[in-house]
């Protein structure tokens, strides 16, 4: 075959040798020799066959072999293919063991760590000795720490069991229900509880939230509050004492200051008896040093008083527009003949233009700038003006004076603080003037500062809101009543002397025999006819024999009897069946006496008062007496309106009669709620004008009934106690509208109009959810803090207790939630805070 290798066979063959041939054979016969070679050469031809076929096989047995190693071959290099990727796989695993062997290391440093902060936060959970259960959404137990055994009787084995199972130490029935709601609602619920022996917990319910925020149980906490309620029983406790202690303080001023103005009251007389009598130069210059240490006095006394009432909270801001320039020119025409006494020159240059504040304490603080100014100047003059700053307006007292330097610039404002040249006075004061007007001024959140300069003088600038004059109210300035109570103001300024006053018919009642001498006597003096009675028996009994009314009715306030003065006004109203135009003089000028003042038409004047001004004042009241009131004429769209009054005090009664009728209203009055409630009445156009304090039932209390008997009736409410908690109590009841008293004629007819006008419509409650959702937005986290406790009727320095600051900053947090809701009094932020609470349900 091709390619085969060529062989040569040589073959051996051993064959018998032939016998000689027989020459005796016959011819033709085969000799033995021929047949041996005959056999030989079949044997040949049978080897060679045979030989053929052994190479036949050899050939075939070389080809099976070529084809085996060929097949060795191919097995060969696929050993040799395998054996290689034997090799790399064999390097794969040895590299992916070593991986696996650096991920094993890392999974145990990782398993290392997690037993490790599980460690540390098992320690921390357990050194908090706070009470802690987790539990699963079976609510039953996954964890607890050892504090736990105080609330719950757990051991380890109770792992896996419903919480509901245990016995509780600490009676918490609501734990379960709060527990399931947490789980509802996703939300935390807290609870304080009591236990024996004073022990206190406050228990929060938290969902518990795993990865992605899955909420797979609840984490309940049980943290001792003992302790904390013991603080809190004592700051309440000392709360108390120290509220005690303020009124004790206020009483005690209070008393100080009746007694002290009884003496400077007759000396005050004592001075205008001997002016008109004064001859001599030095006469003339005594008699106003005398006027000059009366005047000092009583401004030592308010300015006490003044600073006390703010301290204590009564003080409260009506913000409302402002007209500056009657204002500016009122306070320029009262201290005009100070400074011509002191040879001072006094210009004031007005500003028609309109701020919000509160106009009575706008008014009181540029009076004590303006008597700082006056104290402090010995020469030269006093500026009162005003200037335009941005969007403010700036109010400026200016003086020549004596001036402060630069470090004392902010000391100057703190209470019993004065300059270095106070020394120098002749009346220095207490040094409360400026620290009232910083304490007012932060109330309506307006900013006070000042320049100084040593020796020539200072300058005190009051930085106001300006109001566009789209938003110029008219006329509340003039008719403004001091929140407080005061009722009207006598004129400031006397008149001139060769004006003559009308004279009358006087009931002087004061028990004090020398200061009812001397007023007699200043009376008598200008031509009145003055019947003097030391009380109110005896004033009572000479009008009972005399049958006449009297011109005016001048009383102490207390007269140390059964009646005071303000029960002697009423009880002659009464007797006569007429209300007598009537002055009320006390030392007591504590906001619970003004309040009670101011709920009758009754003027109020403190001692010591100048007998210029009383006289003014009472020659004012027989003018207005004398004077024919002319007919009212009808109002539009008044008939048919009925004003149902409800007031225990006949004096209010017949006062509200007046007003109402002038309008051409239908007035009925009602001494009681009780007789209110069993009178026949209609609910057309009608309106319910109430007081709070009633006998029986309150004026609260009525408005509720009438809400729950379905009237539609709309009611304003009147209160002499204008805090926040009776405010928020009439709103809730359903009150339109809450007016603290004394309240101007404007003021009422404007509550009565719009609480008509909005009886069929009702309030736009969207309107007024979201206006007061935006406004409240504004107020930061402090002040909603002070909001809420001033809804709660709680005064300056108790709200500071519980919150930890300064009553200054209270009093800041005030005027800057008064500024940024845009409420102008307690009532109006009462009722936008109403308003936001029911926009949250």
């Amino acid at each position: 075959s091709a390619g085969a290798e060529p062989l040569v066979l040589a073959c051996f063959i051993d064959t018998p040798r032939a016998a000689p041939a027989d020459p005796a054979a016959p011819a033709g016969s085969t000799a033995p020799g021929d047949r041996r070679v005959g056999d030989m050469e079949a044997d040949l031809e049978a080897t060679r066959s045979d030989l053929f076929d052994a190479l036949r096989d050899l050939e075939q047995e070389v080809e099976a072999h070529r084809t085996d190693a060929a097949e060795a071959l191919s097995i060969n290099e696929e050993f040799q293919s395998t054996n290689e990727e034997l090799l790399a796989s064999k390097e794969e695993l040895q590299s992916l063991n070593e991986e696996l062997t650096a991920l094993n290391s890392q999974l145990q440093e990782t398993l290392e760590r997690h037993r490790t902060t599980a460690n540390d936060l098992q320690n921390v959970l357990f050194s908090t000795d706070v009470a802690t259960l987790f539990l699963d959404l079976d609510l039953n137990i996954r964890f607890f720490t050892p504090s736990a055994r105080a609330v719950f009787r757990v051991i380890p084995s109770d792992v896996g069991r419903p919480l509901g199972d245990l016995a509780a130490v600490l009676a918490d029935p609501g734990l379960m229900a709060d527990a399931r709601t947490t789980l509802a609602e996703r939300s935390t619920s807290e609870r304080e509880i009591g236990g024996a022996d004073g022990v206190w917990f406050l228990r929060r319910i938290q969902p518990y939230r795993a990865e992605g925020g899955v909420v797979e149980g609840v984490v309940i906490t049980y943290l001792d509050i003992s302790e904390r309620k013991r603080i809190n029983a004592a700051l309440r406790a000392a709360t108390n004492e120290a509220q005690r202690a303020t009124r004790a303080k206020s009483r005690f001023l209070a008393a100080a200051s009746h007694d002290l103005r009884q003496p400077l009251q007759s000396m005050a007389l004592l001075h205008r008896l001997l002016a008109g009598q004064k001859s001599t130069t030095e006469g003339v210059r005594l008699a106003s040093l005398m006027d000059q240490t009366l005047m000092a006095m009583a401004e030592m006394l308010d300015s006490m008083l003044e600073a006390n009432r703010i301290e204590s909270g009564i003080v409260r801001a009506s913000m409302q527009p402002v007209a500056l320039a009657p204002l500016m020119r009122r306070i320029a025409d009262e201290y005009a003949p100070q400074c011509a006494l002191k040879g001072l020159k006094l210009r004031c240059v007005p500003s028609d233009g309109h701020v919000h504040s509160d106009p009575r304490l706008l008014e009181q603080i540029l009076r004590n700038l303006m008597s700082n100014a006056l104290k402090y100047t010995p020469t030269g003059g006093i500026l009162l003006g005003c200037r335009r700053r941005g969007g403010d307006l700036v109010m400026v007292v200016c003086d020549t004076g004596v001036g402060v330097s630069a470090s004392e610039a902010e000391a100057i404002f703190d209470a019993y603080r004065q300059g270095d040249n106070a020394a120098t006075l002749a009346a220095p004061g207490l040094g409360l003037g400026l620290s009232i007007v910083q304490r007012l001024a932060r109330l309506m959140g307006h900013r006070v500062t000042v320049r100084s300069v040593p020796g020539k003088g200072s300058a005190f600038m009051v930085t106001l809101p300006r109001l566009s004059a789209a938003r110029h109210a008219p006329g509340p300035h003039a008719t403004s009543v001091a929140a407080e109570g005061t009722a009207a103001a006598a004129p400031d300024t006397p008149r001139p002397a060769h004006a003559r006053r009308p004279t009358g018919t006087i009931l002087l009642v004061e028990d004090e025999t020398p200061l009812r001498d001397l007023l007699a006597e200043v009376l008598v003096a200008e031509g009145h006819e003055v019947i003097a009675r030391p009380d109110a028996r005896s004033a009572l009994a000479w009008v009972d024999r005399a049958g006449t009314r009297p011109n005016v009715l001048l009383t102490d306030f207390d007269l140390h009897g059964a009646i005071n003065g303000l029960g002697l006004a009423q009880k002659l109203a009464d007797r006569l069946g007429t209300a007598v135009p009537s002055i009320i003089l006390t030392g007591d000028i504590t906001a619970g006496t003004r309040r009670a003042i101011a709920r009758t038409a009754c003027h109020q004047i403190a001692k010591p008062v100048r007998p210029e001004v009383l006289l003014a004042l009472i020659g004012e009241m027989m003018e207005q007496g004398r004077r024919s009131l002319p007919k009212p004429t009808p109002r539009p769209g008044g008939a048919g309106i009925t004003i149902h009054v409800v007031d225990d005090d006949p004096l209010i009664r017949k006062t509200m009669r007046h007003l109402f009728e002038a309008e051409d209203w239908c007035v009925v009055t009602h001494a009681s709620a009780e007789d209110f409630l069993a009178a026949p009445r209609t609910e057309g156009d009608a309106c319910l004008l109430v007081d709070n304090l009633l006998p029986g039932m309150d004026g609260v209390a009525l408005i509720a009934r009438l809400r729950t008997e379905r009237s539609r009736l709309p009611a304003v409410m009147l209160t002499g106690h204008g805090d926040a908690s009776t405010a928020v109590a009439a709103m809730k009841a359903g009150a339109s509208d809450l007016i603290e008293k004394p309240a101007s004629a404007a003021e009422l007819l404007a509550s009565m109009r719009r609480a008509i006008a909005t009886r069929d419509t009702g309030p736009a409650r969207t309107d007024a959810r979201d206006t007061a959702q935006a406004r409240f937005s504004a107020l930061t986290t402090r002040e909603r803090q002070v909001l809420a406790r001033v809804l709660q009727g709680a005064p300056n320095k108790i709200i500071a207790a519980d919150l930890g600051i300064n009553q200054r900053t209270v009093e800041n947090h005030r005027a800057s939630v008064m500024r940024k809701t845009g409420a102008t009094s307690l009532p109006e932020l009462v009722r936008l805070a109403l308003a936001a609470d029911a926009a949250d349900g």
